[in-house]
């Protein structure tokens, strides 16, 4: 499949928006977008990992519900995975925002 790009000022107004997260704003480290593109339309699942290396999978069209949480970046990977997810090109680091 091909692999989507998306404007890091899509991402970072997904993340300004997203109330359930609202919290993490000063504690994310970075942000991935992963799409299932099997479905149309695509559903799109957000990735965040904070500082101290948590991650949770949020659906935005669920108002940011967050779906899955773990201890490691690896765990939500293999999640996204096990789902068939494709990871959109790129990751948004909370560092360039500033």
């Amino acid at each position: 499949m091909r692999k989507s790009k998306l404007l890091k000022g899509q991402i970072y107004t997904m993340l300004f928006h997203a109330q359930d997260i609202a919290a993490q704003i000063n504690n994310w480290e970075f942000i991935e977008l992963w799409v299932d593109a099997i479905v149309f339309p695509p559903r799109i699942l957000m990735l965040v990992s904070n500082k101290q290396g948590n991650s949770c999978i949020y659906d935005p069209a669920a108002n940011y519900k967050p779906i899955f949480s773990s201890s490691t970046y690896n765990e939500a990977h293999s999640w996204l995975l096990e789902d068939e997810y494709e990871r959109v090109d790129g990751r948004l680091l909370a560092e360039e925002i500033v």
